[in-house]
């Protein structure tokens, strides 16, 4: 019944995903959950960073599939369904949305450079210590350099997918990671 996740996230059993759906429908009796709301499920407030505030904005932008700036039940068990249980390959196709904030189908330096610089940001907040010591700048421009194929300036999915799945270090800085399999267990410890 259960897939076990590839990356190493502990697996959510059907009845804890269940309960998270109970939840949305009592906090969201109205079936639609706001910007807001979203926010402050992941405990970005109107102290947090701009960085964080932005990265969220761009996270539920992506999950607003209508959108209609709220993200309505149907779309949300789809995202529940996608970070919790979602494929290698789904995670990834939604992190291109997500670094897609024109919506183009492509991606242009300006857009990469502007999430990892989000995300980079969050880290320094977090205490999380980088591994290189390559500036937001300096990651874009490799990205650029091992997955545009055709060099013209811009990464389609195709080139997206393909240079994420070959290279380690390539899948390591486009791949979105909320962590949530961990974030949802704690949720469950913290609220029975």
């Amino acid at each position: 019944m259960g897939q076990s996740q590839s990356d190493g996230d502990e697996e959510v059993a059907l009845s804890q995903i269940q309960d998270l759906y109970k939840k949305f429908a009592s906090e969201c009796p109205s079936g639609n959950l706001h910007l807001h709301e979203f926010k402050k499920i992941f405990g970005v407030t109107s102290e947090s960073s701009a960085e964080e505030s932005a990265y969220m904005e761009n996270l539920f932008r992506s999950f607003d599939t209508n959108q209609d700036n709220t993200i309505d039940f149907l779309e949300y068990v789809a995202a529940v369904h996608l970070v919790l249980r979602g494929k290698l390959e789904d995670k990834l196709k939604w992190s291109f949305k997500v670094y897609d904030r024109d919506g183009n189908g492509r991606l242009d330096k300006r857009e990469v450079r502007h999430i990892i610089k989000i995300i980079s940001k969050i880290k320094q907040c977090s205490g999380e210590s980088d591994r290189e010591s390559l500036s937001p700048d300096q990651i874009c421009d490799r990205i650029f350099e091992l997955i545009d194929k055709n060099k013209d300036g811009q990464i389609s999915l195709e080139e997206f997918l393909e240079g994420a799945q070959k290279d380690e270090w390539v899948l390591d800085h486009l791949k979105l990671d909320l962590r949530p399999c961990e974030w949802f267990i704690e949720m469950q410890r913290r609220n029975p």
